[in-house]
């Protein structure tokens, strides 16, 4: 069974080398099959310069590049254009989630026979009182108002079959994605599996969206705009 993983990387040119060395070490040299595709997501660092040299040491990386970032979910969706994967899934550049927690959701698929109908996604777990009050609010919004049970939308590995993504219509471009694809999983009555994973401080580089308060009430802005959105669909 192959498996495509996305990564959109827009200025992650110091993480980059890490994560596909994180990729190697827990899952190419385990015998996974895993395509790694690098979204050079309208970077305007080092990324692309980066992501080639290490393309051309490692059969398993490939690239689609996005000459100007439109957000967060765009450069997913650009990736998940290319992937040939069984299964597709997306994770974060900044080593937050560590690409070791994929494997967990791997040897689910295996141990359950390759179901085609279920929704795979991480719950963060030792988190800050204050990141824990964020998604809590956040969770509740979203379940009130979309009227279905959705907690830690924006909590990485997400795994999809590939039948899933054939159903998606009209996507968003932005970090509402994450809901946009697990409402959609709730949605089709899929089996929605989630397992605990450590989310850990970036060790480089500079967030694009998590810079303060006022940059998560702008987030929050665009997810509750876009929730209407949905429930109005």
């Amino acid at each position: 069974m192959k498996y495509s993983i996305i990564v959109p990387c827009y200025n992650e040119e110091k993480n980059i080398e890490k994560l596909v060395e994180e990729f190697k070490n827990n899952l190419i040299d385990k015998g996974y099959d895993i395509e790694l595709i690098l979204v050079n997501n309208g970077s305007n660092d080092n990324s692309k310069t980066v992501m080639e040299k290490l393309k051309n040491i490692n059969s398993f990386i490939r690239i689609q590049t996005v000459e100007i970032n439109k957000g967060y979910g765009y450069g997913i969706l650009k990736g998940l254009e290319i992937a040939d994967g069984d299964y597709l899934g997306w994770i974060h550049a900044d080593l937050q989630f560590n690409p070791n927690e994929i494997v967990k959701a791997i040897e689910y698929l295996k141990q359950n026979n390759y179901p085609k109908d279920v929704f795979i996604r991480g719950k963060r777990t030792k988190r800050p009182m204050s990141d824990k009050f964020f998604t809590f609010g956040m969770s509740l919004y979203e379940t009130l108002k979309l009227h279905m049970k959705l907690y830690d939308i924006n909590a990485q590995p997400t795994i999809i079959p590939r039948e899933f993504l054939n159903k998606w219509q009209n996507p968003p471009y932005d970090f509402s994605l994450d809901l946009y694809a697990y409402y959609m999983a709730k949605k089709e009555n899929m089996k929605v599996y989630r397992y605990k994973v450590i989310q850990h401080k970036r060790e480089e580089g500079k967030s694009s969206w998590n810079n303060g308060i006022s940059c998560r009430i702008k987030l929050i802005k665009r997810v509750m705009n876009y929730s209407t959105q949905l429930k109005r669909n």
